[in-house]
């Protein structure tokens, strides 16, 4: 699993309103995951969709616990479920949030159209990414501090080493 934490773009900037109906603050911050299946998931079979759905659950368990944790510290934070693109945590604007979109403008990834679909294409991974997207009103220090703060299994976070449009880049080991 990778993550990094940047600036939210001049999109969501410009639709902080449209996404987050409830929000009465600005985002301060875009933690994008990155999650790489056993399988690539252009193509529909039973064991492409079984891997979405387990790394949807495996981002909305951990992304939960770092919204609750940013909430607690007393900020604006919402979990967009991967599937429909909308927040967990507020209303439903009226607009989905389109994380292809988002990793593109953060990371600038490279996409593709797939029957009617954006497709991710990671740098090392190819089509094989599942991406993820929460979105706080804390600081990108205050997230990296806290997502530091939230493992997953027991998992150490560790710098990727990649060249990236954010100082925030981070991988999971294991």
């Amino acid at each position: 699993m990778q993550y990094s934490i940047h600036l939210p773009t001049p999109f969501i900037h410009q639709h902080t309103r449209e996404l987050l109906p409830d929000w009465t603050c600005a985002v301060g911050a875009v933690l994008i995951v990155l999650q790489r299946p056993t399988c690539d998931l252009i193509t529909r079979t039973h064991t492409s969709e079984t891997q979405k759905d387990s790394l949807r659950e495996t981002f909305l368990h951990w992304g939960l616990a770092i919204a609750e944790e940013l909430q607690h510290r007393g900020y604006a934070t919402d979990v967009f479920d991967p599937k429909t693109g909308q927040p967990l945590c507020s209303t439903p604007g009226t607009l989905w949030l389109d994380d292809v979109a988002v990793i593109r403008a953060c990371l600038g990834y490279p996409s593709m159209q797939v029957e009617g679909c954006s497709v991710v294409v990671h740098p090392l991974w190819g089509s094989a990414v599942y991406p993820s997207v929460l979105m706080s009103a804390a600081t990108p220090g205050v997230v990296r501090d806290v997502v530091s703060s939230v493992t997953m299994g027991g998992s150490q976070v560790r710098d990727a080493g990649w060249r990236t449009r954010s100082e925030y880049h981070h991988s999971f080991s294991g």
